[in-house]
This record gives C-alpha cells, sequence and structure tokens, in this order.
C-alpha cells in the first residue's frame, strides 16, 4: 500500500462520505462494528470501489492465554475475506478471560511467557486469515514490576517470531512515555523498521490525579503537537509508511478530520526511507 494518509471511518460520517466521496488516502474500518450482515456493511463493501480500506480490530484479545475465540476469529475472517482489506491489524493486549469480555484493551507484563503467548495467538490470526496482520503497541498507564522485557523488545520479538507486522501509533508511545516517565525518541531506539507497516494518530486528554498529569488515550480531540513532533521523528527514523488518523469520541465535522489527515499527508511527502536517504 502507498504511505498515504487516511481518516478512520465513523457511522455518523458514513452518508457524507458515500455522497461527497472526500478526498482522503484510506478508510478504516473497525472490524467489530461490521461483523453482523447489515446494511452499512452494504456501505462500506460499495465505499471500495473508491477507496483503500483497512480493518482495526479490537476484540480479538491477542494476549489471552486461553487463546483465540473462534467463533469471534470466523467472523472477523468472513469480513476480511468480504472486503479484502489493504491492511488488517489488532492491539497488544487482552480483553477476554474465561469467556468474558471486557470492554477495554487490557496491559500484557511484558515477559517471555506473555510473548509465548501472544506469538502464538498472533500465528493462529494469521494462519486463520490467511495473511499478515499488524500488531499495535497499546498506551500504558502502569508498568508490571516483573516484566522482564520493555515494550519496543517485546514487539520486536514478536514480529521476529511471529512474521507479524507492527502498527506504530505515535499517540501511544507519548501517552506511555509520559505516564511512564520514559523518552519517548529512545523508546523508538531498536525496532526493526522493515517489520513497520503503518502509523496511527490521534488526539489524547490530560487528567490530574493527585497532583500529576496523566494522559489519557481518548481519540476526542486533535492530534498534539508533542505527538506530531513524534511523528515527524518517527517518519525520519523509518520513511513514510500508510498514516491513519483516529477520532472517536466527540466526533467533530468530517472536514476537521480530514483537515488532520491532510496534515499528517505533508508530513509523509518528500519522505525517503532511511536507505535511499543515506545513499
Amino acid at each position: 500500500m502507498n504511505p498515504v494518509a487516511g481518516i478512520g471511518l465513523r457511522s455518523p460520517h458514513l452518508a457524507e462520505t458515500v455522497r461527497d466521496r472526500p478526498a482522503t488516502g484510506f478508510l478504516e474500518i473497525h472490524a467489530e462494528n461490521y461483523l453482523a450482515n447489515s446494511p452499512a456493511l452494504g456501505t462500506v463493501e460499495g465505499l471500495r470501489e473508491d477507496y483503500e480500506v483497512s480493518v482495526h480490530a479490537v476484540g480479538l484479545s491477542l494476549g489471552s492465554v486461553d487463546g483465540l475465540d473462534e467463533a469471534h476469529l470466523d467472523r472477523v475472517a468472513g469480513l476480511v475475506r468480504r472486503l479484502a482489506p489493504v491492511l488488517v491489524s489488532d492491539h497488544l493486549s487482552w480483553s477476554v478471560a474465561g469467556g468474558r469480555y471486557f470492554n477495554d484493551l487490557l496491559p500484557l507484563p511484558y515477559t517471555e511467557e506473555a510473548l509465548d503467548v501472544v506469538v502464538r495467538n498472533v500465528g493462529r490470526l494469521q494462519d486463520r486469515l490467511g495473511r499478515q496482520v499488524l500488531v499495535e503497541n497499546p498506551s500504558c498507564y502502569l508498568a508490571f514490576a516483573h516484566s522482564t522485557l520493555s515494550e519496543p523488545d517485546f514487539l520486536a520479538e514478536l514480529a521476529r517470531r511471529s512474521g507479524c507486522g507492527l502498527l506504530l501509533d505515535a499517540n501511544n508511545i507519548v501517552v506511555t512515555a509520559h505516564n511512564l516517565r520514559l523518552d519517548p525518541r529512545a523508546w523508538l531506539d531498536g525496532l526493526p523498521a522493515s517489520a513497520i507497516c503503518e502509523y496511527h494518530l490521534a488526539g489524547h486528554a490530560v487528567n490530574d490525579a493527585d497532583g500529576e498529569q496523566i494522559l489519557i488515550d481518548d481519540h476526542g480531540s486533535r492530534v498534539g503537537e508533542g505527538v506530531w513532533a513524534l511523528f515527524d521523528e518517527i517518519v525520519r527514523r523509518y520513511g513514510p509508511r500508510p498514516t491513519l488518523v483516529e477520532w472517536d469520541t466527540d466526533l467533530p465535522a468530517l472536514d476537521v478530520l480530514l483537515d488532520e489527515a491532510r496534515r499528517a499527508g505533508r508530513a509523509l511527502d518528500g519522505a525517503v526511507e532511511p536507505d535511499a536517504r543515506a545513499a
């Protein structure tokens, strides 16, 4: 897929997108919103005449020790077959235990044991879909004391062992680095550039907790300037990749979202792969 900037397609913007066909690089949908055979799914299928589509799952629970829910996996696989998306992704997190679903992307300890679980689940997912999937770095608010790997090392090893790609979310890096008192640029060190296939951008909220500022990944505002600065650094280091602007709460007018995507597109324009730049 070409390194262009696109937007997350949310249901309040669906009719306007169908009517006006606004210029944007690609559209992303959340898989779990389209698992039923509905008019909305038919509408998205029709949009494929003019747009490339990516599918971003939020409920596969790649970190679950119980393995993937086969019924859910079948539904996601059916959606992927029907839409033939250019990219398929989910998160480095878990949300299912003992058959109970939690409405959140819950964190993992970064240990060899957890790595084995995620490698197994990602392998099962890729085998079922017959294609590579991308795994996104999460937003973190606390660190596990017994983690033995850093998050970037965990992601790098996951990509090496499973053959998955990485979806690098710049906003999540900024949120994690602030909350865990890390250097966001140092966080990037050591990531395998060849495994990075997509970037995400989003806004975050700032909350005060006992006199300390906590960043919350709420996808409810424009991309912050700190995230844009880190995105520029990411593009400089790893080169241009397809880039998606997410906005899920306090949804703005479609033009605002498109404006954010245009800014991301300008950051990608003229960027080159690091090897080409060195040459």
